[in-house]
């Protein structure tokens, strides 16, 4: 039984809006037999309005937080954004999902690798795109470039894997074999 009693109440919470609506339309269609119903509908719709204003307050800081924090770091995972919030991995891990759908025109790039998900600044992946253009393969790649935060190759074929599903990764002017080449005999 107590469960039951849980879910009405989460239920009753989620829609508290909704029902102080229904009754302020009630306490309204008794504002036109008298006025004071009418001041009093007004009165409970302008603090309905502010309370539902207010709900939204602690989202907007929790974002930007979040958004800050992506945007001071060249490379950070979920379980450090999480660690460092005081979140709920799985909270983090869907917000980086839902970012990560639409990152097509972003500068910035989301990889999902080895389960979880690794957010790179746009320092990175220009940085990446220059070495990957030059005709670097993915361990001269990742030797230049390990500074940033990189720590595996398997981090080097993700990030070009996803710019390439995401047509942000451009042809490359000389390939990785004419590149080595070029090293060998020079």
């Amino acid at each position: 039984m107590p469960k039951k009693y849980k879910s009405v109440l989460k239920s009753i919470g989620r829609r508290w809006f909704i029902i102080i609506i229904a009754i302020i339309i009630i306490v309204a269609l008794f504002g036109f037999m008298d006025t004071i119903y009418f001041i009093v509908a007004l009165w409970m719709a302008g603090i309905t309005l502010v309370a539902i204003l207010l709900s939204y307050v602690p989202k907007l800081f929790s974002s930007n937080k979040f958004n800050n924090l992506l945007k001071s770091q060249k490379r950070i995972d979920d379980k450090t954004v999480a660690r460092t919030l005081n979140k709920k991995l799985e909270k983090i891990r869907e917000r980086l999902f839902k970012l990560s759908q639409g990152q097509q025109k972003k500068p910035y790039l989301i990889v999902y690798l080895n389960k979880q998900y690794i957010f790179y600044s746009e320092e990175v992946i220009e940085e990446f795109k220059a070495l990957y253009n030059k005709g670097l393969g993915e361990k001269e790649i990742l030797d230049k470039i390990k500074s940033k935060g990189l720590e595996l190759r398997a981090e080097i074929k993700a990030i070009e894997e996803t710019l390439i599903k995401n047509d942000r990764l451009d042809k490359r002017e000389t390939t990785v074999k004419e590149f080595r080449e070029k090293q060998r005999f020079s």
